[in-house]
């Protein structure tokens, strides 16, 4: 899922990424959007289908461009884009090529909280087995991770099994938390009804008053979005040695080159480079995904997957003292920032601002690895918008101080030991990813839509992909993430 971050307190423009560099390549240093991210937003180059002979006169008008050949190539480096790749490189004897405008971390996967959760999640409906599936591959990822020894799972992915609260504040949530518990419950999920004095004996900073209560789910985990992201990569590098693996950074995807005679879609054309690809493509850009889809597909194709821009903020207090966190908190109103049709078995091309809502803001609240409390979330249809709200960044505060009474004391100056994320998630009208071949050009898959749930789904999606390519039967059904009477065209 591909995003924007801004950070306060003077950043050097990454270059080109290197895993072994990743974290302190990725370190926020000011408010400021990242250079290679000049391409995001309405500047941003879109991909246009052409046909092997005029892209070839294209690239000898500019200076030749380099020709390198793939079995499958994928478009976006975020965490869903690499975790594609790593999957294949882990599964298949399949080569593969990742390019992107930016550089990983660029975007949203590095602009989240690293939620690896269940407690959000209502069984039975269309994501829920992936995020199972996904949940249950990061487990075996982390535990693979440990039995390597060297710091484990905490220091390369920032593993951390916090649990998860959910917490309400009145008895109208309390029996919506009774309900999720118990059908978490039923779903073979190990899930705890906690009510106020419960919770209070948990989490002494929190206050949700007499009629509040909790949902806890201590097998719920977090992960740290660079740290997982670096090893990811290394792993992935590891098989460049053997001529599988290349990487295209701060390389925009420019066109899709169609063949004179076939027809077929057989390479894509990146500000530098034409990468082809044997067996298939992948575009797993985010957010950018409708753009990239408008320019490249036909005219006569009225294909229009609706996935948007929802613009974030989190708010990063640096070693904040005040409150004391021992779990994960996220409030029940955050369940529904996902404006979700799941019983809808088509989505119309465009939805108003005002249809799908203004900002909304629910408390969230964790601890990253080293010890910074994050608090969030905003959630907003602003387009591709970088700027920092210090007004939301405002709100996240005040919202969290409803909860933490604590905090109510302290004078807040987001220009003192804060980072501002900024992110866009890739929202999807109906609430879950589309992972499909586009009907027509059957080499070209589509994995996109995750919204704020890239990091959990990134695995499980993977594999699934994976599957798609090779033919083969999916461990989780494909049909609810399929593009089939699900979109106009």
């Amino acid at each position: 899922m591909d995003a924007t971050m801004a950070f306060t307190s003077g950043s050097p423009t990454p270059t080109r990424f290197y895993s072994s560099a990743l974290l302190s390549l990725c370190t926020p240093k000011s408010l400021s959007v990242y250079g290679p991210w000049r391409w995001r937003g309405r500047g941003r180059p879109l991909l246009a289908l052409r046909h092997r002979s005029q892209a070839q006169a294209a690239a000898a008008a500019a200076g030749a461009a380099e020709a390198s050949h793939h079995d499958v190539v994928v478009v976006g480096a975020g965490i869903v884009g690499l975790a594609i790749a790593r999957h294949l490189l882990l599964h298949t004897s399949l080569s593969v090529a990742i390019a992107d405008a930016a550089v990983p971390c660029s975007g949203a996967t590095g602009a989240g909280q690293g939620y690896i959760w269940m407690s959000h999640r209502t069984p039975g409906t269309d994501t829920w087995e992936l995020a199972l599936r996904s949940k249950q591959l990061w487990e075996e990822l982390a535990t693979e991770v440990d039995g390597q020894g060297g710091g484990g799972a905490r220091e390369k992915l920032g593993w951390m099994r916090t649990g998860s609260l959910l917490v309400g504040r009145s008895s109208e949530e309390l029996g919506t938390l009774d309900e999720r518990t118990k059908a978490l419950s039923q779903a073979g999920i190990h899930a705890e009804f906690l009510s106020a004095s419960s919770l209070h004996a948990l989490e002494p900073a929190l206050s949700v008053g007499k009629d509040g209560g909790a949902m806890f789910l201590p097998q719920d985990c977090q992960i740290d979005a660079f740290q997982a992201v670096s090893l990811i990569e290394k792993t992935n590098n590891s098989y460049s040695s053997e001529g599988r693996y290349r990487e295209f950074y701060n390389d925009p995807a420019m066109s899709l080159i169609r063949s004179d005679v076939t027809g077929k879609v057989e390479a894509v054309q990146t500000s530098r480079n034409i990468l082809y690809g044997r067996k298939a493509f992948v575009i797993a850009s985010g957010a950018w995904t409708r753009s990239l889809l408008h320019s490249f597909v036909e005219p006569a194709l009225t294909l229009d997957i609706p996935v948007k821009p929802r613009k974030g903020h989190l708010l990063v207090l640096e070693k904040f003292d005040k409150v004391k966190l021992n779990h994960a908190l996220m409030e029940v109103g955050y369940v529904d920032h996902q404006i979700t049709k799941s019983n809808s078995t088509h989505i119309a091309s465009e939805s108003s601002e005002d249809e799908l809502g203004a900002l909304s803001v629910s408390m969230t609240a964790t601890l990253d690895t080293k010890g910074n409390l994050v608090l969030g979330s905003s959630r907003e249809f602003k387009g591709f918008s970088r700027e920092v709200d210090r007004s939301v960044v405002q709100c996240i505060w005040e919202r969290a101080g409803e909860f933490f009474p604590a905090m109510k004391n302290v004078s807040f100056d987001i220009d003192q030991n804060t980072q501002i994320r900024i992110g866009h998630r890739p929202y999807m009208p109906d609430g879950k990813p589309v992972i499909d071949f586009i009907p027509n050009l059957s080499n070209i898959l589509i994995a996109t839509g995750h919204e704020g749930s890239g990091l959990t789904l990134a695995l499980g999606t993977a594999e699934m992909v994976t599957d798609m390519i090779l033919g083969n039967p999916g461990k989780v059904s494909y049909s609810p993430f399929s593009i089939k009477r699900r979109f106009s065209g």
